[in-house]
């Protein structure tokens, strides 16, 4: 049974007469598939992430079930398939060395299969941004499904957020003012549920902001990944995907310009991830949509911050979906949005949110009265020390290191500094600017979330929790403190951040948007002439051709080669 007059990818394959129409067909036939599957009807892909070795990602089998169902009712074919999986909590060097990866794969696996539609199911960090990125390269209708965060963590009556207690309490065990057994405690109640993060994390920031770019259902992005509710979406979702085929409601037509300013200014609200910067240009990259660092700057300096969740805040995303998730919050910005931008539900922004309310102002706050005012959110820094940009959570830093002077302490290693941090006769004070460069996308290589550094022991000792740390690095969305990121270009290529020497002054000036070196030009010279790159840490295999061409921060770290699409045409035959 077709739902649509317009011919189907999948009919070249499952249509076809003669040799190529026989082996489609029958090795499809060895699952048990009756006879009238091959009559048309649109064939659905679920390209899904799960993997026991991405907790975060365990449960999307489930998931996928309850899509299928939806799926079967509506008319189509669903086909399930697995997607590389990336775990944040094992995987290393760092996740982000494979985003990219993920992101060929899933383009190369939609293009070569006999697919008219496909569901992304996605979860930890980057499994979301990397099946975007893939799909909006090939093209086809499609629609996202996160797996949904884990119930609130528990430890001695209070709740505790997952990768925010870690860098909270490891550093309180550092002080000495937390046993280590205390901490094993925590450690078994913060993940207590299925489900990734519960912070406002990169894991539940991108669940956000894909329900804001229009990919998501509406409402699908806060509601915890154990409740009944997260099935019921995935239900609609494998019916809503069945019905995107027949009005050919491709990923092109839902990404638009508006889509974008729609959740930069929606990631601003809720105190989202710096990490949401570097894969919505990777994303909007692989469209063609012109989407620049400054943006991120310049769309958020009216929006104020009005969630209220960990790092920056007290609560945590159940609280956040019982108090009516992005909904809630879309209605509450509503004039600040494109209203018009129709999403994957087929209906306007307008109309997903026309009923949405707040359940709890404690959590969701209101234009007149938000959690933290305009300029809360990620602002954008250029200087002598980040000519391409450096990007500063203005929500999880400190006040009164937003403008600040102070003299470098450099270390070229991340691992250099861990042990350094350690020491307690370290050379640092509290007005120390510490650097940890050779961090960046094709130095570490991979772009680690290593730049919220740890306090330096000495100082933790004394109770001094925060000072400006810089790094070409990224940091977990989970992280906070006066920690500026994404330096362009990095110490790796050849960027300012290479020629920083111990004892340089640094200087910060957040609402300027400044990051400087106060090294005169001649010194700088000087140091360039004598500076010498370092040599690719990979000779072969992914990371070698990764190594060679990634992108830099401020273009969303994607490779060189995989900027745009190739799109959906159907490849030759294989027999």
């Amino acid at each position: 049974m077709s739902t649509t007059d317009r011919p189907l990818r999948s009919a070249q394959w499952f249509g076809a007469e003669g040799r190529n129409g026989f082996v489609h067909r029958s090795w499809m036939r060895n699952q048990g598939f009756a006879d009238d599957v091959f009559d048309g009807r649109p064939v659905i892909g679920i390209a899904t992430t799960w993997s026991e070795l991405t907790p975060c990602n365990a449960h999307l089998r489930d998931l996928a079930e309850s899509v299928k169902r939806g799926i079967w009712e509506s008319g189509g074919l669903p086909l399930e398939f697995p997607a590389m999986s990336l775990g944040e909590p094992l995987m290393r060097p760092t996740t982000m060395l494979y985003r990219n990866l993920l992101a060929m794969e899933l383009e190369e696996l939609v293009r070569a299969n006999p697919l008219d539609g496909v569901v992304l199911l996605s979860g930890c960090d980057k499994t979301t941004p990397g099946l975007l990125m893939g799909a909006a390269s090939v093209d086809l209708p499609t629609l996202m499904l996160t797996g949904g965060p884990m119930l609130n963590g528990k430890f001695r009556g209070q709740d505790i957020g997952s990768g925010t207690v870690v860098w909270q309490f490891t550093e309180e065990v550092r002080a000495g003012r937390m046993t280590v057994a205390d901490c094993a405690e925590a450690e078994v109640g913060m993940s207590r549920s299925r489900g990734h993060c519960m912070t406002m994390g990169t894991a539940s920031t991108m669940a956000c902001v894909t329900e804001a770019l229009g990919v998501q259902m509406p409402g699908a992005a806060a509601v915890p990944a154990v409740d009944s509710r997260r099935y019921a979406l995935a239900h609609a979702a494998g019916r809503r995907i069945v019905a995107m085929v027949s009005e050919n409601q491709r990923l092109s037509s839902v990404l638009t310009r508006q889509a974008f300013e729609n959740a930069i200014r929606v990631n601003a609200a809720i105190g989202g991830s710096t990490n949401a910067v570097v894969h919505l240009l990777a994303i909007a990259g692989r469209l063609g949509v012109a989407l620049s660092l400054e943006d991120f700057d310049t769309l958020t300096a009216d929006v104020p911050m009005i969630v209220n969740l960990m790092p920056s805040g007290t609560y945590l995303m159940e609280d956040f979906a019982y108090a009516g998730g992005v909904p809630a919050v879309m209605a509450e910005i509503a004039p600040l949005l494109h209203l018009d931008h129709v999403t994957v539900s087929g209906r306007s922004v307008a109309d997903n949110i026309g009923g949405a309310r707040c359940w709890n102002r404690n959590v969701i706050g209101t234009l007149a009265e938000p959690f933290q005012p305009a300029g809360s959110g990620t602002v954008v820094l250029r200087g002598s020390l980040a000519p391409s940009g450096a990007v500063l959570k203005v929500s999880a830093a400190s006040a009164h290191l937003l403008t600040h002077t102070g003299p470098a302490l450099v270390f070229d290693r991340i691992e250099e500094y861990v042990v350094a941090a350690d020491d307690l006769d370290l050379d640092v004070t509290p007005d120390t600017v510490i650097v940890v460069r050779n961090a960046g996308p094709r130095g570490y290589p991979g772009f680690p979330e290593v730049g919220n550094v740890p306090m330096p022991r000495r100082l933790l000792a004394d109770g001094i929790t925060d000072m400006v740390r810089i790094s070409d690095a990224r940091m977990s969305g989970t992280g906070y403190g006066t920690c500026i990121l994404h330096v362009a270009p990095e110490a790796s290529v050849g960027g300012p951040l290479a020629l920083v020497r111990t004892g340089d002054l640094v200087h910060v000036d957040a609402s300027a948007r400044r990051l400087d070196l106060l090294v005169d030009d001649v010194e700088l010279a000087r140091r360039r002439a004598a500076w010498q790159p370092p040599p690719l840490t990979a000779d072969r295999g992914w990371t070698r051709l990764y190594s060679e061409h990634v992108l830099q921060a401020d273009r969303g770290a994607d490779l060189d080669f995989l900027v745009g699409g190739s799109g959906s045409a159907v490849p030759r035959h294989s027999h």
